[in-house]
């Protein structure tokens, strides 16, 4: 159901939305950042889909897309602070359940 994947990808982009807002929100104010630049591997085959990640990394507070290398699927993401790849891209699977259907 195409419709129902849709949905759950914005219910985890908007609760990812709410968490960086405030995670940065915190981070703000105790001075606690520490910018870096990482390289994140995407499971999408499809271009769409890999260009809505990187949309979706840089729509959520705290993290900007900075490059998208779409032959290799590698994403640069600036992040304010070092965090795990599963907190950049939690919609990743959402994502691929979208736009990789075979």
């Amino acid at each position: 159901m195409l419709l129902l994947d849709i949905l759950e990808y914005l219910f985890v982009m908007i609760k990812a939305l709410c968490e960086g807002w405030l995670d940065v929100l915190k981070r703000c104010i105790r001075g606690d950042i520490n910018p870096q630049v990482v390289e994140i591997e995407t499971e999408i085959k499809s271009l769409i889909g890999q260009v809505v990640l990187a949309c979706s990394i840089t729509l959520t507070p705290g993290t900007l897309t900075v490059d998208l290398d779409p032959e290799k699927r590698v994403l640069k993401v600036a992040t304010i602070v070092p965090i795990r790849r599963e907190d950049i891209i939690p919609f990743e699977p959402y994502i691929k359940k979208i736009f990789d259907r075979d």
